[in-house]
């Protein structure tokens, strides 16, 4: 019985879609399992089914931009190493960026991109092991409109929700934003005297 290879999971976000199927043909042609997202939204429900060895994303898409799902990559995921790539600035990318490495759209070719990926997988961990915990419930407390405003755990947005009847049971609402159920305990206000 033949042994099967390792492959490496790969999670390319862009919202172009030229450009992200031709950077998942050029990873696919050299044994990389490759998945892609359209914004950062859809590459955060990606990362509940499956954590990949390293992420390219750009950084300007449309709902999610790449500043965000790095930022929340990076806290939720530190061990999972990132490309940034962007037309908007220069070789040495924007300051401040929370990538491992950077490059330029239109200036770099598909050799380079390969020799990055390959790198920095072989400065990381095989396959993250970190295993998700549950996320605790958001308390809220009660108000006079009949509408609670939450935030998600996965995305970091608020949204808005009805307030359920009964405030002592644990409560939960979909994200309008990325679909994550957030859980909620309803608190009581207190009376002013």
């Amino acid at each position: 019985m033949a042994r099967q290879e390792f492959k490496y999971r790969i999670l390319v976000v862009d919202d172009d879609p030229i450009i992200r199927e031709t950077a998942a043909l050029i990873l696919a042609s050299q044994g990389y399992e490759v998945r892609t997202s359209e914004d950062g939204f859809a590459a955060l429900v990606n990362l509940r089914y499956a954590l990949p060895d390293l992420i390219i994303s750009d950084l300007r898409m449309p709902n999610m931009s790449g500043f965000e799902l790095l930022s929340i990559v990076r806290r939720r995921f530190p061990q999972i190493p990132v490309i940034a790539i962007s037309g908007e600035f220069h070789a040495e990318g924007p300051i401040g960026l929370l990538a491992d490495a950077f490059l330029q759209k239109g200036g770099y070719r598909p050799e380079q991109l390969l020799a990055k990926v390959l790198e920095l997988l072989r400065l990381s961990p095989m396959r993250p092991s970190i295993v998700k915990s549950d996320i605790a419930p958001v308390w809220t407390p009660t108000t006079d409109t009949g509408y609670l405003v939450l935030t998600c755990q996965e995305c970091l947005r608020s949204f808005s929700c009805p307030q359920p009847e009964n405030s002592d049971e644990l409560s939960s609402a979909e994200c309008l934003h990325c679909g994550t159920e957030v859980r909620f305990l309803r608190g009581r206000t207190p009376k002013k005297k």
